[in-house]
């Protein structure tokens, strides 16, 4: 998989009110060109968006933890470039 040269978008959702914040990842997500990539900065562990990929967006994401906790959580999500 070769990796794009963009710098990552970092999408910080701690001060959006909680039920935005899904539909902002997932819209930035699919705003990403394939090979491209986003930071998530989060105030909790965000496990339910990661199951949530998995069922909306298989085979499409690489999920990897940046930071765990216990304050601030950080995820890089690459977008899979199709094969």
């Amino acid at each position: 998989m070769q990796q794009s040269q963009q710098e990552p978008a970092t999408v910080d959702v701690r001060t959006i009110p909680p039920r935005e914040r899904h539909p902002l990842i997932f819209q930035t997500f699919d705003d990403l060109e394939p090979g491209a990539a986003l930071i998530l900065v989060n105030d909790h562990e965000p496990r339910p968006l990661y199951y949530q990929f998995l069922h909306e967006r298989p085979d499409q994401f690489v999920w990897t933890y940046l930071e765990e906790g216990p304050d601030i959580w950080r995820a890089w999500i690459g977008k899979v470039e199709a094969a």
